[in-house]
């Protein structure tokens, strides 16, 4: 279990400090993150040792996730670094058995978290929701009006809200930055 608890908590610092916090910078989810990952390693370590039905554990873990996912608006990048703690949680809990397919397991977990969350990787797509101050009957000029004010090129944009009262239209939008000349930030 030493093993386990070791491997966990490198596997832990390493993603939610190594990749999410310094890629993403929200405290609230990097302690989130910890806390479940060694939670959930706990309680499967304990289940381990007690003999309980592990069909139970993983019962409670599917709820706990459900309502902590609904109680807070998180994007779905932060939705799969917070699967992926859990699953850290639980792969490091059951290590004892077979510590290196769990240190492989880790790796491999670690390893497409960074490939698939870099930067580089992601490109400058970009998502949005905007709330404008017109309301625009016309869908072209409504990518025109959002290409001028996100100054990016449009992809693809779904209007979820007009209020004709207040004059007020709200856009999910998805769009390109341009790229930035060599030197400039």
């Amino acid at each position: 279990m030493i093993a386990g608890l070791v491997m966990d908590l490198v596997a832990i610092i390493a993603l939610a400090y190594g990749l999410y916090y310094r890629r993403h910078h929200r405290c609230d989810l990097l302690f989130a993150y910890v806390a479940l990952n060694v939670g959930i390693f706990a309680v499967v370590s304990l289940l381990l040792v007690q003999r309980v039905d592990i069909a139970v554990g993983f019962g409670l873990f599917g709820v706990l996730s459900i309502i902590r996912l609904r109680s807070s608006e998180i994007t779905q990048q932060e939705i799969a670094y917070y699967f992926v703690a859990l699953v850290l949680g639980l792969v490091n809990g059951i290590a004892g058995s077979w510590p290196l397919t769990a240190l492989a397991l880790n790796g491999v977990l670690l390893v497409v978290m960074y490939i698939a969350d870099h930067p580089g990787f992601l490109g400058r797509t970009r998502h949005q929701v905007v709330t404008l101050d017109v309301v625009h009957a016309d869908p072209d000029l409504l990518r025109v009006d959002l290409e001028s004010r996100l100054r990016a090129r449009v992809l693809h944009c779904v209007v979820t809200q007009v209020d004709y009262v207040r004059d007020v239209t709200v856009v999910d939008v998805r769009y390109v930055v341009p790229k930035l000349p060599a030197g400039v930030r």
